[in-house]
């Protein structure tokens, strides 16, 4: 016959009170490391007033057992410490040792305020023990509220203490109830009420931060995993994307130039159209990318000394099609061969394209995109000016923001994806520049990049008043 076994089970943390434990512990030892020197100048205070006054033997005896407490307690602390940083550490071992170094600190420091008011006799205010035990309990609810059973167990002993030392009085002498033997145990009553309403308020502020805290680190984490999960998105999505994109597009313009037969003249503007939008998602793709190596740090630059007038010029010239579809004319007066950087030519011509795309598309038919490149205590400025609609007030964050538009709504009247000025800052960022604007709402704006000069450049020019860094 099989006798069955009674297996007793072991309650076990569950990881949300385990974090909560062990960030309890990683405060507590903080704060009592903090509080080391503190504790001792009041333990060396106090014991040589008693030594003074009353018996120095005794005070000796209580001053090395404190000294014993408090060492083995600060080693106990720095192994708290160290272990967290090494995330080995193990919190219910290290709780029963804090409960025990608690009930043996507690119970010397009571026993020294006793013997103090022992010493005094029963015809003293007792002022001094009193005063030690008062404070030690206030200081045990400043600072030990971490644990509800370390709290407790301190201000337990330290009642104790206390009521000891006033009802002792009372005892000896048993005076009438208009002595101030009484008043002083009333007083004394009137006090640790007081302490006890402390130390509830330190327990639930601190019960209240640490769920907040550690509410807002689970968040951080959901938050660093969304970002992740956008970089893979974004990464896997455009490279897949990249590659059928390029072989249409190179389809698209064997077919226009003839190299599978004569293109009907029906035909022609449709390829077109293709054509233009397959390069368009094409460019879309590529800053998507850039975002992403961006995103995950690993953003390069081939920088150069290059000649930031020419790629100014030959941009604007690249540009002049698209503009004139939109019936937009550019204007720039920019010299070669004066103006240079350290920078990566074909990201610096990205962002000009970004800035003067942005110009264009937001001004009305008929209206004027000026594009300037000047220098300013050093600093190369290109400024790209437009007679548009202009930017709203309070608008600074959202026009660099990924994916921002100042109007979002599926009607609205400017489409774009929103990440040419996002992707222009985090390349002239990345070139040690700053991007930002000027803007009166309905008159237009101005974006000026400002890069630091690699050479020779023209006399300063005051930069315009009002200006809104990206930064």
């Amino acid at each position: 016959m099989i006798k069955s076994k009674n297996i007793i089970a072991v309650p076990s943390i569950n990881p949300s009170e385990q974090r909560s434990i062990q960030k309890r512990l990683q405060d507590y030892a903080v704060i009592g490391q903090k509080l080391l020197v503190q504790r001792a100048i009041i333990y060396l205070s106090a014991v040589g007033l008693a030594a003074f006054y009353y018996d120095a033997t005794i005070a000796g005896f209580f001053l090395a057992a404190i000294a014993l407490c408090e060492a083995y307690d600060t080693i106990l602390l720095r192994h708290v410490l160290a272990t967290s940083k090494a995330k080995t550490l193990k919190p219910r071992k290290m709780l029963y040792h804090i409960y025990a170094i608690t009930i043996v600190s507690a119970i010397t420091i009571s026993l020294f305020c006793v013997s103090i008011a022992v010493q005094q006799g029963t015809d003293n205010g007792h002022f001094l023990p009193l005063f030690l035990l008062i404070s030690a309990s206030i200081f045990a609810a400043m600072n030990n509220h971490q644990f509800i059973p370390v709290l407790g167990m301190r201000l337990s002993i330290y009642v104790v203490a206390i009521l000891f030392i006033a009802v002792r009085d009372v005892w000896i002498v048993r005076p009438p109830m208009n002595s101030e033997i009484w008043l002083n145990l009333f007083t004394v009553m009137f006090v640790l009420a007081f302490i006890l309403e402390l130390a509830r308020s330190f327990l639930t502020g601190y019960s209240v931060l640490l769920k907040n805290r550690l509410a807002l680190q689970i968040e951080h984490k959901n938050a660093l995993a969304a970002s992740e999960a956008k970089t893979r998105f974004l990464s896997t999505v455009s490279h897949e994307l990249r590659t059928p994109l390029t072989s249409i597009k190179g389809a698209l313009d064997l077919i226009e130039i003839g190299s599978v037969g004569e293109v009907p003249h029906k035909m022609t503007r449709l390829l077109g159209i293709a054509r233009s939008n397959s390069s368009r998602l094409i460019d879309l793709v590529g800053d998507l990318l850039l975002l992403q190596s961006s995103d995950a740090g690993k953003f390069t630059l081939n920088l150069s000394v290059v000649d930031l007038g020419s790629i100014v010029n030959s941009t604007i010239d690249n540009f002049q099609p698209y503009a004139k579809t939109l019936g937009v004319e550019v204007e720039a007066d920019i010299p070669a061969d004066t103006f240079f950087v350290k920078g990566d030519k074909k990201r610096l011509s990205q962002v000009i394209t970004n800035l003067l795309s942005n110009a264009a598309k937001f001004s009305d038919t008929g209206g004027t995109v000026r594009v300037s490149l000047f220098c300013d205590a050093g600093n190369l400025v290109i400024s790209v000016q437009d007679q548009g609609i202009g930017i709203p007030d309070g608008s600074e964050g959202q026009i660099f923001e990924e994916f921002g538009q100042i109007d979002s709504s599926d009607q609205r009247k400017f489409q774009g994806t929103g990440l040419g000025l996002s992707i222009s800052k985090r390349i002239v960022e990345g070139h040690g520049g700053s991007i930002g604007y000027d803007s009166e709402f309905g008159i237009g704006t101005t974006f000026k990049v400002i890069l630091e000069s690699a050479g020779e450049g023209l006399a300063p020019i005051e930069a315009p008043a009002t200006y809104h860094s990206a930064a």
